[in-house]
């Protein structure tokens, strides 16, 4: 996290930044930047605008932790109209000094989700019939009692959903605002809109845009590290900041797709630099790719396993090259490479998987690719020897020479040694009926008359 000092000269006025989508490392970053720089200007208010569907947890901590040691006030406003601070946008709500909404949003779903769980799959039973109205109804009730016993899970879900709410609850109490919901947010994943939000004490004010907003401020006390602050925010300079390259970088790789497309761009780069060696940019291309897709997967929640069998399902492709396995081994990389791309990321955590039309489409590509590799070979296998001493064998020459027994023939543009029985006139077709050595043993063509 970086760390915050209060400036002592500096505009002295209101700075706002922007955050239009999931909690990622690339939103901390330029949150964490735009603390920096806004207590460098001596701000007298950081107001983040934020809209988000929610995001990772690490990512979440970290700009919760720069809100509480800011030493500027921290105003989190959700807005436009019909934004909303999911999951993750619910923590940084509570933890704001001022938490604001616009008319028409929503905050709540904060219901922490376990990376790399197996889906909770009910047992087959042959004998089943899902037809009859006695299984839909036992069904429903099934359902019934699942949602009865919902936070009897097992032991880590419990520990995680206990974490989280412990941690909202202590950002209520640090704030002063709606613990029990803001329990109630975690445990049963409740969502609240503005209106409701603000009756129920989970926020502190709702605001049409942002110059409402500040006039809304204006005179407010709020407690930042300890000591009471009174804002003037009604005539304040107002100044927006943007992410700056690093932090777009950041954005774009760690991006589930792009790290996904980086990861497969790097193994085949390689993969090409090494079937075809000396055209080096097919190597560079790939090794760049491939060491941004591992610094983005070391910031994602990756599921390790996943990107063992897209590992192993690549290997075993490319070893469909160079072994004969008649299609087994790249039918097995094939299906390594899809079920490693499907369980990657989690596809609960919102926009933290990649496109399934992206899977099936990289699959079939790769499938097509090494099926007709594949087609290639085998046609290549059937056809007869076209190169080599086997291939000289029928065919046809002409004697460069009048000789019997031991002279020379010109074949396939060369002069061969040749020894032929029957006497051989310069320029007279011959054909060859075997090689021993470096010789070529011929005889006269007979031509159809």
């Amino acid at each position: 996290m970086v760390p915050l000092v209060a400036g002592k000269q500096g505009m002295n006025g209101v700075t706002v930044l922007t955050v239009d989508d999931a909690i990622t490392p690339a939103t901390s970053d330029y949150l964490q930047r735009g603390f920096l720089q806004a207590a460098e200007r001596n701000a007298r208010l950081l107001v983040i605008q934020l809209n988000t569907p929610g995001g990772l947890d690490l990512a979440m901590r970290d700009i919760i932790r720069a809100i509480i040691a800011s030493p500027m006030p921290v105003a989190v406003y959700v807005t436009p109209p019909g934004a909303r601070a999911a999951s993750a946008g619910t923590y940084i709500l509570y933890a704001a000094h001022v938490a604001a909404m616009a008319p028409a949003t929503n905050l709540g779903a904060a219901t922490p989700v376990q990376i790399g769980t197996a889906p909770d799959f009910e047992p087959f039973d042959e004998g089943r019939d899902k037809n009859t109205k006695k299984n839909k109804q036992e069904e429903i009730e099934n359902k019934r009692d699942k949602a009865r016993e919902k936070d009897k899970g097992d032991a880590m879900t419990r520990k995680l959903v206990n974490d989280a709410v412990a941690y909202i609850r202590s950002l209520a109490e640090l704030r002063g605002r709606n613990a029990a919901w803001a329990e109630e947010a975690v445990r049963e994943g409740a969502s609240l809109s503005a209106e409701e939000a603000l009756r129920r004490g989970v926020i502190d004010l709702i605001a049409m845009d942002l110059n409402q907003l500040l006039q809304a401020l204006n005179g407010r006390e709020v407690k930042v590290q300890g000591l009471t602050r009174k804002l003037t925010t009604a005539n304040a300079s107002v100044e927006f900041i943007e992410a700056d390259w690093r932090s777009r970088l950041l954005g774009v790789i760690t991006n589930p797709t792009i790290a996904y497309l980086l990861l497969l761009l790097g193994a085949y780069g390689l993969f090409f630099e090494l079937m075809s060696p000396g055209y080096v940019l097919p190597g560079v291309i790939g090794a760049i790719c491939l060491l941004l897709a591992l610094y983005a997967f070391q910031l994602l929640p990756v599921n390790y396993a996943g990107l063992a069998l897209i590992a192993v399902g690549i290997g075993f492709m490319v070893a469909e090259l160079f072994a004969s396995g008649f299609g087994a081994l790249g039918i097995g990389g094939v299906i390594a490479f899809v079920i490693g791309s499907v369980i990657l990321f989690d596809p609960d955590i919102s926009g933290y998987a990649p496109s399934l039309p992206l899977i099936a489409g990289v699959a079939l590509l790769s499938a097509g690719f090494f099926m007709g590799v594949l087609a290639k070979a085998l046609k290549v296998r059937r056809r007869p020897v076209v190169s080599g001493a086997e291939e000289m064998v029928g065919s046809i020459g002409q004697a460069a020479e009048d000789f019997a027994g031991s002279g020379w023939v010109r074949a396939h543009g060369e002069a061969w040694h040749a020894f032929s029985i029957a006497a051989l006139k310069r320029g007279q077709k011959v054909r060859v009926t075997r090689i021993e050595g470096l010789t070529l043993i011929v005889e006269p063509l007979q031509e159809d008359h």
